[in-house]
């Protein structure tokens, strides 16, 4: 990934959460070089963006767990910025508390609701009281700024070490495969050179009202072996019509094959906004593998 320049707001990158959020860990995982900013929420982080306060954002779409951020799919379309990259967070869950405390002394644990439902198992074996609180590195903070040795809280190891809690238990997901995917979000489009290998491209579109609209629309990537490797529909203005639609593909637009899809798909749509052109993460070649095999299912 490319380095900052010299405008100070280059040096940083925005992400949603408290210091210590898994997101923070995404941002010095992929841009170590760069001041992670935190912002309190999504809608922070794109405007420090948009407004030159930060170079780039680090938003989370999906968790391999959880499945979809709803937010964000509402949130792109508005905010007028443009994907350049992505990164995948291995997300590995720390059991941790005060200075002191001991697997025998705690007795409740706060986290966000999903870390929590990501623990389940370890949660139940302990006998441990699940509190759900609204940030994973925030219930870190709140453990610490506490004297009860009874507390415990689901972070990163990374909220450990900001906040001076000691790790009990390590690695306590129930999902080995826990994952999270983050897009990173720029002010101006810089999207990857073709031939450079392997690239996705995301865009919204939205399907015009008549019927078989979506089958015709989808027609082109199939007939020219464009691969689709996520697709997802969502509410638009209070309606109950799955009229808006997020995909990714395999390709480059200036892709022969590419590029016929997208022309039978922008004749199908009312509405169609590329977002961006990245390089792929190594990770989907890495996780393909893993499945046995070399495609990626279309969600």
């Amino acid at each position: 990934m490319s380095a900052p320049d010299a405008n100070p707001s280059h040096g940083r990158i925005a992400y949603q959460g408290e210091p210590g959020a898994n997101s923070h860990l995404a941002c010095t995982e992929a841009y170590h070089a760069l001041q992670p900013v935190a912002c309190a929420t999504f809608e922070d982080a794109l405007v420090a963006v948009k407004s030159g306060d930060c170079r780039y954002a680090m938003i989370p779409i999906e968790n391999s767990v959880a499945g979809r951020v709803a937010d964000i799919h509402y949130l792109l379309p508005r905010a007028e910025l443009f994907i350049v990259g992505e990164h995948f967070l291995r997300v590995r869950h720390q059991l941790m508390a005060l200075p002191g405390a001991t697997l025998s002394t705690i007795k409740q644990v706060f986290s966000h609701t999903q870390a929590l439902g990501q623990c389940r198992k370890t949660l139940r074996t302990l006998g441990l009281k699940p509190i759900p609180e609204a940030d994973t590195a925030g219930s870190a903070r709140l453990v610490s700024e506490g004297h009860d040795l009874s507390n415990a809280a689901i972070a990163s190891s990374l909220a450990a070490e900001i906040y001076g809690l000691q790790i009990l238990k390590s690695d306590i997901e129930d999902e080995q495969h826990n994952t999270t995917r983050f897009v990173v979000l720029a002010a101006e489009p810089d999207d990857a050179e073709p031939g450079n290998g392997p690239v996705v491209t995301t865009f919204l579109f939205r399907v015009r009202n008549v019927p078989a609209a979506l089958y015709k629309a989808l027609g082109g990537f199939a007939t020219n072996g464009v691969n689709m490797t996520k697709l997802e529909s969502y509410q638009l203005e209070g309606t109950f019509n799955a009229s808006m639609f997020f995909a990714d593909i395999e390709g480059h637009p200036s892709d022969r094959p590419v590029q016929l899809a997208l022309e039978e798909l922008s004749f199908f749509s009312s509405e169609l906004k590329v977002l961006g052109t990245y390089p792929a993460s190594p990770y989907r070649l890495k996780a393909a593998d893993l499945a046995g095999s070399s495609g990626m299912r279309i969600r």
